[in-house]
């Protein structure tokens, strides 16, 4: 059961080797109505929110458990996060599945932390199925991105410090991939103050957790159109979808195009390098401002490991 006193321990097991990421306010999208504050994950060790998640699961493991070797299923973030928190810890064996898809930037660096890396699949969901089924065979201890209590609890120590920082907060803005990191958010926010609204954030090319509540089905394996966003793309977790009519007080879809005005305007406007699954919840504000007139608006800016290629294209508003 994932509950506030979870995310405290979770806390408890990762501060020492985590940042505690700032919360700032957006002097460009702010007005005389509205505050927004940037969350900057983006910022946090190896750039992405998801170490969060992975130290909170290894610091957990008994020695039998990391003895066996570390195993993670990845779009890219969460094996970075993996690899390094298993070397940070003195892990030895650590082997991460990633798409082929998967961008360059984000492969170097769960190499460079010392992860094998094992390309499988042209999407998450391929990836997903064989690699759970190598898995199997090797006896590695998996660290499961999406449906982990640990993990998630991991995550919700984001929560925490956005409350600690400002406690006026009137909503938290989260993108949905798997549905963890919107889990584990608002578990503890609500915890704290149960009139928070968190709010969720899909692409249009992926809307997997609203169909999955739509047709009150759990879409492990979802269908996507081509997107930027590859941390947002396949099924949703069982445990997020479990919870998400507790957690999730909204959906917003964001269309491909806004998320890239909003990595264009994070870049030279607020002077953040943010990926697209990190971006999507400025194109939400941006697009649909005045949802939020009257309100202090905490966005999560989950990552920023974009490929340069990419973040180039963008930013000359090239056609992706």
């Amino acid at each position: 059961m994932i509950s506030l006193d979870t995310i405290l321990q979770a806390k408890d097991r990762i501060e020492k080797y985590i940042y505690k990421t700032p919360l700032e306010k957006s002097m460009y999208i702010s007005n005389e109505s509205t505050n927004l504050f940037f969350k900057l994950e983006n910022q946090q060790k190896t750039r992405s929110y998801k170490i969060r998640g992975a130290l909170s699961k290894i610091t957990s493991l008994n020695e039998e458990e990391r003895d066996k070797g570390i195993v993670a299923i990845s779009s890219g973030n969460h094996g970075a996060a993996v690899s390094y928190a298993s070397s940070l810890l003195g892990i030895g064996k650590a082997t991460v599945y990633v798409p082929t898809t998967t961008p360059k930037t984000k492969i170097e660096k769960i190499k460079y932390y010392g992860a094998k890396v094992e390309k499988a699949g042209i999407n998450y969901d391929e990836t997903h199925e064989i690699g759970l089924k190598q898995i199997k065979e090797s006896g590695m201890t998996f660290i499961d991105p999406c449906s982990d209590e640990v993990v998630i609890s991991g995550q919700g120590t984001i929560a925490l410090e956005i409350l600690d920082e400002n406690p006026n907060i009137d909503a938290i803005l989260v993108p949905i991939g798997g549905g963890r990191i919107i889990t584990g958010i608002s578990i503890a926010a609500k915890s704290i103050n149960p009139n928070i609204q968190i709010i969720g954030l899909q692409t249009a090319a992926c809307p997997a957790m609203i169909a999955s509540l739509k047709d009150e089905k759990f879409y492990e394996v979802y269908p996507s159109k081509e997107s930027i966003c590859d941390a947002l793309i396949g099924g949703v977790g069982y445990i997020p979808y479990k919870m998400a009519k507790e957690c999730i007080d909204d959906i917003i879809v964001v269309e491909e195009e806004d998320i890239k005005k909003a990595i264009t305007h994070l870049v030279l406007k607020e002077k953040l390098i943010v990926e697209p699954a990190g971006a999507i919840g400025v194109g939400a504000v941006i697009k649909n401002l005045e949802l939020f007139a009257g309100k202090n608006i905490a966005v999560v800016l989950t990552g920023g490991n974009i490929d340069e290629e990419l973040l180039t294209s963008i930013v000359r508003g090239v056609k992706i």
